[in-house]
This record gives structure tokens, sequence and C-alpha cells, in this order.
């Protein structure tokens, strides 16, 4: 995704007096990153210095403090061709349509309201089949998404509540100060859930020329190549893990196509089957270590592990910590 998704990280974490230099280096994350909009970085990097300055700073809400402080343009001519819009709904439309140019797999769609209730519509938040987003970017980008929506239509839209896929990292009342609305922890998505006559609600001071030139810009814009293949890979491995075979004629098998051909396919997407294999078994490993206490050979096994001595092995190289001393920094923070 571009830098710009850090836009205010540095500034934020400098007034609670940590270094951004230092947290970029430890996640991996280019450090020019910290001050500009047009780099294009890991997602997965993006979520882990938020995780790891929240950490050190002991500050739990970090996420929303930074997406509190972004700007709406960091979105760039996106932001342009959505404030021209007519209405909300082809404001929505046209970053469903164009969100690739900001992150490739970052999506904002419209989906039932979770609860069934007339009258509301969810606006639902994901990045990418299979995986899952830490809490601190989820937090920070879920806010980004709720005061977007207040920049185009000036002011408060009728909120109902907000869903969170995780428990929270800072008090309940630090979220609805948030978000000024009841947040729900541990659901199935992160979603906003709106008032459905809020789409059809006209936007103020829309300029069609401005729009055409942005939409046009942003259509020259070449699509990213889709990581279907990928996608796919993931998606099975993170349902099998733990509890079926993960080999690559296994997950071949379950896609129905030959193994040399999935290798290829993955191979075209700069994606093979053993990082993909690495990446779902290194998310699901911090998981069950930061967030719960069951023993470490209990963990070897759900993630695919032959014994605890690999675990140890592979959380060194990960984390450059062993699984223990991550688990008690996680204590620690808590």
């Amino acid at each position: 995704m571009r830098s710009a998704g850090l836009q205010k990280f540095r500034q934020t974490v400098e007034v609670l007096g940590g270094d951004a230099v230092a947290y970029a280096r430890r996640a991996g994350l280019p450090v020019e990153a910290l001050d500009t909009d047009e780099l294009l970085v890991e997602s997965s990097a993006l979520a882990a210095v938020l995780e790891i300055a929240a950490a050190d700073l002991d500050c739990p809400d970090l996420g929303l403090r930074v997406g509190e402080a972004q700007d709406f343009r960091m979105l760039g001519p996106l932001s342009v061709a959505m404030q021209h819009s007519p209405s909300v709904a082809e404001a929505l439309e046209c970053t469903s349509r164009y969100l690739f140019v900001h992150a490739r797999d970052l999506s904002v769609a419209l989906v039932d309201d979770p609860e069934g209730a007339r009258g509301v519509v969810g606006l639902q938040y994901s990045l990418g089949e299979g995986v899952r987003p830490l809490r601190q970017a989820t937090d920070m980008t879920v806010l980004f998404v709720h005061r977007a929506l207040m920049f185009l239509v000036n002011g408060g839209y009728g909120l109902k509540s907000v869903d969170l896929p995780h428990q929270p990292v800072a008090p309940r009342s630090r979220y609805e100060e948030a978000f000024g609305a009841r947040v729900r922890f541990g659901r199935a998505h992160a979603l906003l859930r709106v008032p459905t006559a809020l789409l059809s609600r006209p936007l103020e001071g829309i300029d069609d020329t401005v729009r055409e030139l942005a939409l046009a810009f942003l259509s020259q814009r070449p699509s990213p190549p889709g990581p279907v293949a990928a996608s796919k890979v993931r998606a099975v491995i993170d349902q099998s893990l733990g509890t079926g075979p993960t080999e690559l004629v296994d997950v071949a098998r379950v896609l129905a196509v030959h193994p040399r051909t999935l290798q290829r396919q993955l191979a075209a997407e700069g994606e093979s089957f053993a990082s993909l294999l690495d990446s779902v078994r290194r998310a699901r490993a911090r998981m069950y270590l930061t967030e719960t206490d069951m023993p470490l050979a209990q963990v070897s096994n759900l993630v695919g592990l032959a014994e605890q001595s690999v675990l140890t092995r592979c959380a060194r190289r990960w984390w450059g910590r062993t699984p223990t001393a991550l688990r008690r920094e996680a204590r620690g923070v808590r």
C-alpha cells in the first residue's frame, strides 16, 4: 500500500516521546515511508510499526490517535473524485473501484446490516482474503473511514454503531469517544453500521469537471496484478492449519489444480507456497502467543510445527525473540 497510510504516525509518536525511525526499522519498514505519501510498502510492515510503537509507548489507543490526526486528502486524486461525487453512494462506488491505487488488497464495501435492522446498512472494511489485520491498524483505518464520511457530509451522518473484530486494547470509553457511537468488539468483521438514507444524501459544492479530471487520472493507473492464486492458497492454509494437511499437494487438491500449475501461478504473482505457509503460520502463532495462555507445545501443534523447539527457532527468525519473550512482552503491554 502507499505509505500515505502512515500519515501523522511520526508526529503522533514524537509527541508521545517515541522514536519513529527506530520503530520503522524494527518493523522492517523503509524509514523514508515516514515522510512521504507515495512509497509502496508492505501492509504487514505498516501494521507492525503501529503495534511496536503502541507497545513501547504504553499507548493502547495509538491507532485511534493516528486515525484522528489523518487528513482525508491523503487519498490524493481518489479523495478529489469522492468529494465531487453527486451523492454518498457514488462516492463509495468510486472508492470501491479505485481504492487499489492506495492499497492493493484493501476494500470497503456495502453489506447487509449484520443485525438485520430496517433502514441500516453495513460499510465493511477488509484487508484481503484470509488476512487477519492487527488491532492498531484496524482501529486507525476504521476510524479514518468514519472521519472520511464526516468530511464528505460536513458533519455527523447518523452512525448507529461500530463493529471491530478484536477485543478492545484501550478503554471502551476511548473508542466511543473517538467514533461518537457505540462500539462492539469481537465481531465477525470490521464495519460501520450507517443509515441507508445516507447513501442518497447529496454532497455539497461539487464540481463535475474536477471530478471527471480526477476519474480520468485514476482510470489511467494500471490495476495491480491480482494475487488470485495467492489469496486462494492463503485462505485454504488458514482454514487447514492445525486441523488438516497443509502441504502443497493437499492445497492444490482442494483448489482442483495440479501442484506444478499452482506453483507456476504463484510464481507469476511473485509468491511461493513456502512463503505463504510461513506467513499464515507466523500470524497465527503471534495471535496464540499474545492473546492466549495456551502451552507452547499446543501452540506448536496448532500452527503445524512438529515440536516446541521448531516453534522457538521460527520465533527467533520471525521476531528476533523466543516465544516466551514475545508472550511476556505482550502481557506487559496489557
